[in-house]
């Protein structure tokens, strides 16, 4: 009944505005500009709609604003890094030009048989997960310090992240001094509490050269790895610490089954950037222990790429083939992170 009603009106509509226009001679009706119609305009074609219809797109309007930092990245970082896989895979020393017309994998496979890159690799792993995971704690014990509301939170939480704001070269400089088997701060604390006996050359015994990095870095970046548990602690809701402490959950409980379970998407973001500043300490390592040569027990793949690409043997091809295995190292720790996000809708 209703369409029969709506198609009623529709043709009745139509019928008064016919009506309404004057009538030729013919019987027809005037569609000139005498009469109350305009003509026809003259079909603008689909080229015209076409470019019409480009320039209401969302995607074309946007080009000017994302496409040119898009070709500079395109060109300067990912056609730098496959340049770079491209010269590994030639024998070229870094004099004349690379030949291209033979190449081969033979550099990775030398590389992966060498010893020294065997000890760098382990080095590098070492370094990566132990100041990753300590870090990592520090900051979580700190964040929950600071949730506490404690008098001064502001300052302390603006001490321990300051550190972060130095660079590595900084920070070498001022442990360099701190590690000195003499006169260095730590070394006359020990004495000075009667346990000068046990204290360490730190950077010149094997054994203390990787763990004197790990603690500085440390040192460094436990207070970024605050400020993202902090942040995540203030977004859990009040409720969640109500319902368990009525149900008769002590603090640690609480922290351990409601609160902890609740920071895993803190805890993969600050992992990820503690992690590739750690593949990232070749400035660090390179100052602190004065060169390219920190010895067997701190030498990382920075160093050895350093080493091998621009110091002595200048085995550029070499040097770009261990320059892509912290890329490959880079990638594994991102791309697990950059799948969760998108997974979750974040990307």
């Amino acid at each position: 009944m209703i369409a029969r009603l709506v198609r009623y009106l529709r043709q009745s509509g139509d019928s008064a505005a016919d009506s309404s226009r004057p009538l030729r001679s013919d019987g027809g009706v005037d569609t000139t500009e005498s009469g109350l119609g305009r003509p026809d305009e003259t079909d603008p074609g689909p080229s015209a709609s076409t470019v019409e219809s480009l320039h209401r797109n969302e995607f074309v309007r946007s080009l000017p604003f994302w496409l040119p930092g898009f070709l500079l990245v395109a060109a300067f970082v990912y056609g730098a890094i496959g340049w770079n896989f491209l010269i590994s895979l030639t024998d070229w020393s870094g004099f004349g030009s690379p030949n291209y017309a033979t190449v081969s994998f033979d550099t990775y496979v030398q590389l992966f048989r060498d010893s020294v890159f065997q000890n760098a690799l382990w080095n590098t792993f070492v370094l990566m997960v132990s100041f990753t995971v300590v870090a990592l704690a520090v900051g979580l014990f700190l964040a929950i310090l600071m949730d506490q509301e404690i008098r001064f939170g502001n300052g302390f939480r603006t001490i321990y992240l300051l550190p972060m704001s130095l660079s590595f070269v900084v920070t070498a400089i001022f442990w360099k001094w701190m590690y000195n088997a003499q006169d260095g701060v730590i070394n006359v604390a020990l004495q000075a509490v009667g346990l000068g006996a046990i204290a360490p050359n730190w950077l010149g015994d094997p054994r203390f050269k990787l763990w004197a990095v790990v603690i500085a870095l440390i040192w460094q970046f436990s207070g970024y790895c605050m400020i993202v548990y902090l942040a995540a602690l203030r977004a859990i809701p009040d409720d969640h610490y109500e319902a368990a402490r009525v149900d008769g959950a002590s603090t640690v409980r609480l922290y351990r089954r409601v609160i902890i379970p609740q920071l895993r998407a803190a805890t993969m973001g600050a992992t990820v950037v503690i992690m590739v500043f750690a593949l990232k300490a070749f400035d660090f390592i390179y100052v602190i222990y004065g060169g390219e040569q920190p010895g067997p027990s701190a030498d990382i793949l920075g160093i050895m790429m350093y080493r091998e690409a621009f110091s002595g043997s200048s085995e550029w091809a070499y040097g770009s083939a261990i320059a892509m295995v912290l890329f490959v190292l880079a990638l594994v720790v991102i791309a697990p992170y950059a799948f969760a996000q998108y997974r979750r809708g974040d990307l």
